[in-house]
């Protein structure tokens, strides 16, 4: 059977008709004959040619305009009633459920479904889909190599770029992230330069999802961990500002000039209170204040800087510490180069600053206690980051390698006690594990071809943001072997930190022997000076072997208490 169609099409649709006629032939263009070319003829016998079979291609670029997406909300509410029936009126609803419920039809359909619900929870009660056939076998750790992906990269929107000075993860989860941003090079802003601090989306990297406008650029920003809708940024004219995000893009309340810092303000932390509304700050003016965001008039408390106690500054701050365990305690780091324990409940102002520590030959830019061990810290200043411990003062007892570039920032991973992360000019993020090597990063990874100036991780501690010298915030994705706790880690970091402190102290109070032992020879050889000096290379073998000899024997007594609990 022949299958035919036909394909009907109006004629007006084929477009105007073309209309032919007869005209005579008419000469447009006329050439004339040129002899001189005849001249310049030259036959060509054999004539080659070569050519491609196949096409030929261009390859070509475009970039195409970016696609800017936008988070839209709707408030679905409570519907089905009739339109007789206020579903808002309490009395109404009460009438139609008791109506609804004496109608037949409406019992012979509970009662046939009854009996089907009850045969579905049976079956529901007799599997266990969530059991866990092997819940109580001991994972050996993760084998996979330590490694961080970039997930999103967040660039500053506008044209004249400034630098991602601080970093805030939303409290509630990893879904936003605070950035602040700001011209810290002195003189060097722009005067149409953009004041604006952004809260970013970590799904929604093209536009931010609100805009802070301070006063004054944002040099610190961080939330409020008991409210994450309020936050407090620290501006560079040395003001405190306070947002709440469901009032809009304008601060709330900003602290009195006459009453904040003179300097740019360098850091702020929450403090632990019951109301939540507690903060202090620190510039390198000199002082450490403390404030009530519900009132911002004043300090609700003045420190000053002053290891001398003469009542003026005398270290200018730039980095803080505070640990929720310890309320009354706190730490600075200082641009000198010092770190600082303090007590907020002394007796006087000038018992305040407790200890002191000294080690770095340039500002502490980054100051934190460890998550699982409170006593120890780690500070990064200079081209080295240094791991203390509370009970040495005059050094620090593990250091990294000095690095040939400057380092800007670092940080403890809130779930590993033996991780920490560092930052450096050249645009390096380092991973150190001390449960695998001690002496080089366990992972250098290059996040861009500028410094990396801030970082900061997630509580959960998968996540990292690194902020660059062009605004330019990186959004890495940790590796499971970095983002979960190992088998042992937290005994075996126990032991490396006592070991490490042991022998700060061994080597500390055999310094000290010899400086006592030195002085007195020095004064023997003003009254004798043809008696011998003592060989210093004896007294550092010396102490050496003391020094493992207490190693041998702290060894042979955790082997023996091991012995005895296999037994």
């Amino acid at each position: 059977m022949e299958i035919v169609y036909v394909y009907t099409k109006k004629r007006e649709e084929f477009g105007r008709q073309c209309n032919f006629a007869d005209r005579v032939a008419e000469s447009l263009v006329d050439i004339p004959v040129d002899d001189t070319l005849k001249d310049q003829f030259i036959v060509r016998n054999p004539c080659e040619s070569a050519i491609q079979c196949a096409p030929e291609m261009s390859e070509h670029e475009v970039n195409t305009e970016r696609f800017e997406t936008m988070s839209r909300g709707i408030n679905h509410v409570e519907g089905g009633w009739p339109k007789d029936v206020n579903a808002a009126e309490v009395e109404q609803t009460l009438r139609y459920r008791k109506k609804v419920e004496k109608d037949e039809v409406y019992i012979q359909a509970i009662q046939q479904l009854g009996s089907v619900m009850e045969h579905t929870i049976k079956q529901n009660n007799a599997v266990d889909i969530y059991e866990e056939y092997f819940d109580d076998v001991i994972e050996d750790g993760c084998v996979e190599p330590p490694s961080a992906k970039t997930i999103n990269v967040f660039r500053d929107p506008n044209e004249i770029k400034r630098t991602a000075t601080n970093i805030s993860w939303y409290p509630d989860n990893a879904q936003k992230l605070a950035v602040a941003y700001s011209v810290l090079e002195f003189q060097r802003s722009s005067p149409g330069m953009c004041m604006d601090s952004y809260i970013w989306d970590v799904e929604s990297p093209n536009k931010p999802d609100m805009a802070l406008k301070p006063i004054s650029p944002l040099v610190c920003i961080e939330y409020n961990p008991k409210d994450p809708h309020c936050l407090v940024g620290g501006q560079y004219n040395g003001q405190l500002a306070f947002w709440d995000t469901r009032k809009g893009s304008q601060p709330i309340e900003v602290s009195a000039i006459s009453a904040s810092h003179s300097d740019p303000l360098y850091k702020v932390i929450f403090l632990t209170s019951k109301t939540g509304t507690e903060c202090f700050t620190t510039s390198t003016d000199g002082q450490v204040l403390w404030w009530d965001i519900r009132k911002m008039a004043e300090p609700t408390e003045t420190l000053i800087l002053d290891i001398t106690k003469k009542g003026k500054p005398t270290l200018g701050g730039i980095s803080l510490e505070y640990e929720s365990t310890m309320p009354t305690k706190f730490m600075v780091g200082t641009e000198q180069g010092t770190i600082l324990s303090c007590n907020r409940k002394a007796k006087s102002p000038a018992d305040r600053i407790v200890a002191s520590f000294s080690g770095h030959y340039g500002p502490v830019y980054a100051l934190q206690r460890n998550p699982f061990f409170p006593k120890n810290f780690l500070t990064v200043g200079d081209w080295t980051a240094r791991v203390w411990s509370e009970d040495l003062r005059d050094s620090s007892i593990m250091w990294t390698k000095f690095h040939n570039s400057y380092l800007t920032d670092g940080c403890w991973s809130p779930v590993r006690p033996a991780v920490f992360f560092t930052s450096r000019m050249d645009g390096c993020l380092d991973v150190w594990d001390y449960m695998f090597k001690q002496n080089d990063p366990t992972l250098s990874l290059q996040v861009c071809d500028e410094a990396l100036n801030c970082l900061r991780i997630q509580e959960g501690g998968s996540l990292m943001a690194c902020g660059s010298h062009s605004g330019n915030v990186t959004l890495l994705e940790l590796s499971e072997s970095l983002s979960q706790q190992q088998r042992n880690e937290k005994a075996s970091l126990t032991q490396i930190f006592e070991r490490e402190t042991k022998r700060e102290k061994i080597l500390e109070s055999r310094y000290r022997e010899m400086k006592l032992k030195e002085r007195a020879k020095s004064q023997q050889e003003e009254k004798n000076p043809e008696d011998d000096e003592e060989n210093p290379e004896e007294l550092v073998a010396e102490a050496e072997k003391n020094f493992w000899f207490t190693v041998e024997q702290e060894k042979a007594g955790i082997e023996k208490k091991e012995r005895e609990a296999e037994k």
